[in-house]
């Protein structure tokens, strides 16, 4: 699959084919399984994590996200778990008073069957964004990386992400970065395989100073 997807790439766009020339050989499925495997493996816990994680370093989002599990016994907290404990307890392991709100409002959606995580795999990329997002805390650019890491959705393409949008400025010799609508625009030749494109758009980054 990701070498009939780099052959696409490179056809569709000569930049982009001479950025997958440089970068060699990723191979989609192993970085999915790859970051899979920093996660919690089920739909709920990958959407607790994410809201630990938000605006934090990758250490301190572990960190904090640990001291959560460690409050329930080492095992991710279900949603009747974390309704029902006190904001005392949630905020010691290092979680703010807004994502406390958060994390109770995902377990809210969850009970209540606002959001049937099961059911997300069923629904297009956009209808399920638009379910995710309905949870306070968890905003487009979540949803995104949900779609492309968890559901595994080949077809991806994060606008507003600021990794992409640097890579981008830089691939294609732009003055600035570009706003998310003109980061669609330039990956609509990557269809059907934006979320490969994504890759080695934040790999392209990798290679450049600091």
């Amino acid at each position: 699959m990701s070498a009939k997807a780099r052959k696409a790439l490179a056809a569709a766009d000569p930049t982009m084919g001479a950025l997958i020339e440089r970068v060699g050989r990723i191979d989609l499925e192993t970085r999915l399984k790859r970051r899979a495997e920093e996660r919690p493996p089920d739909a709920y816990g990958a959407l607790l994590r994410a809201i630990v994680g938000q605006q934090l370093s990758t250490k301190a989002a572990r960190t904090i996200y640990l001291r959560v599990v460690d409050l329930f016994g080492g095992a991710t907290p279900s949603p009747e778990q974390l309704l029902d404990a006190s904001e005392g307890d949630l905020r010691a392991c290092g979680l703010s008073g807004r994502k406390t709100e958060y994390v109770r409002d995902l377990a809210a959606h969850v009970l209540s069957g606002e959001l049937e995580l099961d059911r997300l795999q069923e629904l297009g990329d956009e209808e399920a964004i638009e379910e995710i997002v309905a949870v306070r805390g968890l905003g487009r650019w979540t949803a995104e990386m949900f779609l492309l890491f968890h559901l595994e959705r080949p077809d991806v393409l994060s606008g507003g992400d600021l990794g992409i949008r640097k890579a981008i400025q830089l691939e294609y010799g732009l003055g600035e970065m570009p706003p998310p609508a003109r980061v669609i625009e330039i990956g609509e030749p990557w269809r059907p395989h934006r979320s490969l494109a994504s890759l080695y758009l934040w790999e392209s980054l990798a290679a450049v100073p600091s």
